[in-house]
C-alpha cells in the first residue's frame, strides 16, 4: 500500500486509512510515527502503543498515552498499579 495515498486519505478524514498507517508504523517498530498518529487522534495508534507499554511494564509511557487521549492506557495503568489479584487480597 502506498503510504502517501494513505496519508492523503487520512488527512481527508478517513479513519481506516489512519488506522492502516498505525498498523504499518507498528509493524516497522516506528514509535515516533505511532506517537504522531496518536496526537492526531488515532485510537488504533493508542491501542498499539498501549500494548507495547504494557508488555514492557512502562508505567510512564502508559501515563503519556493516557494524557494524549487514549483512555485504554489509563485502564491498563490502573490495572498495573493495583498489582496482582493475590496482592489485593482477592
Amino acid at each position: 500500500m502506498d503510504r502517501a495515498v494513505l496519508r492523503e486519505l487520512a488527512d481527508a478524514g478517513n479513519e481506516r486509512a489512519l488506522d492502516r498507517l498505525a498498523d504499518l508504523a507498528d509493524a516497522a517498530g516506528d514509535l515516533e510515527e505511532l506517537g504522531e498518529l496518536l496526537d492526531e487522534g488515532c485510537a488504533r495508534a493508542g491501542a498499539l502503543l498501549t500494548r507495547r507499554a504494557v508488555a514492557a511494564g512502562d508505567l510512564r509511557a502508559l501515563q503519556r498515552i493516557c494524557d494524549a487521549g487514549y483512555a485504554g492506557a489509563g485502564d491498563e495503568l490502573g490495572r498495573l498499579l493495583a498489582g496482582p489479584a493475590d496482592e489485593r487480597g482477592a
